[in-house]
């Protein structure tokens, strides 16, 4: 499974670590993912969103 939002579509950031002799590295920011039951066409469906998109959710709700 991806680390993709299944609302947002939010993925995955790519760049350099930095060292303090400022040596490039290749890191990843991963997409704070969260396992939520939403209701979907009027079922109960488990998703992965992001926090942001739930923290979204949960105020227009």
């Amino acid at each position: 499974m991806s680390r993709k939002c299944a609302i947002t579509g939010k993925g995955a950031l790519t760049g350099n670590r930095r060292s303090h002799a400022l040596n490039a590295t290749k890191r990843k920011w991963n997409v704070n993912l969260q396992k939520v039951t939403l209701m979907v066409d009027g079922k109960p469906t488990k998703v992965r969103i992001s926090a942001r998109a739930l923290k979204t959710l949960r105020k227009s709700a």
